[in-house]
């Protein structure tokens, strides 16, 4: 039985995986306001049916993306030592999490771009980051124990994933001049100064 539901799972995550692939792809090669969400699902060899069960919106699917490498960042923020204080433990997260996934510079650089460009996906991007937040306060709250009015862990995260959507932005101005790792240090740096 686990076997199969973990198969099923497994299934499902290639299929929003294939998705967001698809979705990407035609958002470079078409432009985002001309991308349908049936033109995704054909792309992704799926119906427009199975596209709705995975995603609301094509805005969703093109960020998925990120969103999945945030939740994986906040695993990563989680499997930090105990003893770490909050901030370190960000900035040792994500420069484990940058090594370890390797994220393709080209998606980050495309989806960046888009959010720039378009105000519906900066707004979806923008709601996402919301939600990861209140995952990451929690995960950085678990760190300490702090009474629950605290607001210390909430602030921690919603800088941390601010410096890191200033480092994206950042990093395309510059026209991907240096490794995006270069810039979301030097952009945590500096939002740093305040937490140590």
């Amino acid at each position: 039985m686990d076997s199969s539901v973990g198969l099923r799972e497994r299934k499902k995550e290639a299929t929003r995986q294939a998705v967001h692939e698809a979705t990407l792809r035609l958002t470079v090669e078409h432009g985002f306001d001309r991308v349908t969400v049936e033109a995704v699902a054909d792309a992704a060899g799926i119906s427009r049916r199975t596209f709705s069960n995975y995603f609301t919106n094509k805005e969703d699917a093109l960020l998925y993306g990120e969103e999945e490498h945030i939740r994986a960042l906040v695993q990563e923020v989680r499997n930090r030592p105990a003893e770490e204080d909050a901030w370190p433990a960000l900035r040792a997260a994500v420069a484990e999490f940058s090594q370890r996934m390797a994220p393709p510079e080209r998606e980050w650089a495309v989806r960046t771009r888009l959010a720039m460009r378009h105000p519906s996906l900066l707004a979806r991007q923008l709601a996402n980051h919301a939600a990861l937040e209140r995952d990451l306060a929690e995960a950085v709250a678990s760190r300490r124990g702090p009474a629950a009015e605290d607001v210390r862990p909430l602030v921690l995260a919603a800088a941390f994933l601010s410096s890191l959507r200033i480092a994206m932005r950042l990093w395309i101005e510059e026209d991907e001049a240096r490794g995006p790792g270069a810039v979301i240090d030097e952009i945590l740096d500096e939002m740093g100064r305040g937490f140590v």
